[in-house]
């Protein structure tokens, strides 16, 4: 006598989070895994060390065929170019609008709030002011500070510290860097690469058209407009029925027989990255909805 199949619900996978926008939306989102997190931050430092050793041999050649070549004056250059690459690289690269690195880019990451409002600069500039602390200071003593006798026991201090720091994500279940908990951040997996102006360009069905007064495009600004192009690339029908719903409530808009919310979206989607595209044009960037 056979068994009946046993039912088997859907589980989520482990990295899958709830993340509420400031609209009430609540859109599933995939963390970054510690593998691709790690991946990034190598390739970053990666191109940060080719940038330093491009410039040291640019200084070289320059000078050492002029034989004015000085080695301490290299080494200050040097030392000043390490530090200014430290301190802004990331910082530069994350408040950008891809809110990545060239690492985390090419490994489809990013960083968003966790509140799931808008990135900020205060909290780029925290998450990676505390990366010194957690990774170039314990790196800069375990390796230029010396072992000896007297400082063999600060030295054992400096490991501890080193890999409290460094392996600190993986006992989170959200991946936090000390540097994410302090400035309110986390990273994910980006969205699959569609161009935004392939959303903006999509073909809508002839029977449903779809034509909005410059007033009901004023209600959201660029941080809606990137919210709305997560909602269309992530494609997942729930999540497209409420923001379509919440945004006819705010924009007054009567539902047409034959309209569906994907439509309605890349249709609203379509023209609120025009209207925010003149308005640049003209040196007006409106941040968000409450920026007026």
């Amino acid at each position: 006598m056979s068994q009946a199949p046993r039912s088997t619900a859907y589980k989520e996978p482990a990295l899958t989070r709830s993340l509420v926008t400031p609209e009430g939306v609540d859109l599933r989102i995939q963390l970054a895994d510690m593998g691709a997190r790690f991946g990034a931050f190598f390739i970053d430092m990666a191109i940060i060390a080719i940038v330093i050793t491009t410039v040291a041999i640019i200084y070289g050649l320059t000078f050492g065929a002029a034989g004015q070549i000085d080695s301490e004056i290299g080494s200050v250059l040097l030392t000043m170019l390490w530090f200014f690459l430290r301190s802004f690289y990331f910082t530069a690269f994350e408040i950008s609008r891809h809110s990545a690195t060239p690492g985390k880019r090419m490994l489809k990451i990013r960083v968003t709030s966790r509140d799931g409002g808008r990135l900020t600069a205060p909290a780029v500039f925290s998450r990676n002011a505390m990366r010194e602390l957690e990774f170039f200071l314990p790196l800069q003593f375990l390796l230029f500070g010396g072992l000896t006798e007297a400082s063999g026991w600060l030295y054992i201090a400096g490991t501890i510290w080193f890999c409290v720091f460094l392996f600190f994500p993986l006992f989170n279940r959200d991946n936090l860097r000390a540097g994410d908990i302090i400035g309110g951040t986390w990273v994910l997996r980006a969205p699959r690469p569609i161009l935004a102006k392939d959303l903006s360009e999509k073909v809508l069905p002839d029977n449903v058209e779809f034509d909005f007064t410059a007033q009901q495009l004023k209600a959201y600004g660029i941080h809606e407009l990137h919210v709305l192009e997560d909602v269309i690339r992530n494609n997942d029908l729930a999540t497209i029925v409420a923001v379509a719903d919440r945004i006819r409530t705010k924009i007054g808009w009567e539902k047409g027989a034959n309209e569906k919310s994907r439509d309605f979206l890349s249709a609203y989607y379509s023209g609120l990255r025009k209207m925010l595209e003149t308005q640049m044009v003209f040196g007006k960037r409106r941040k968000d909805k409450f920026d007026v």
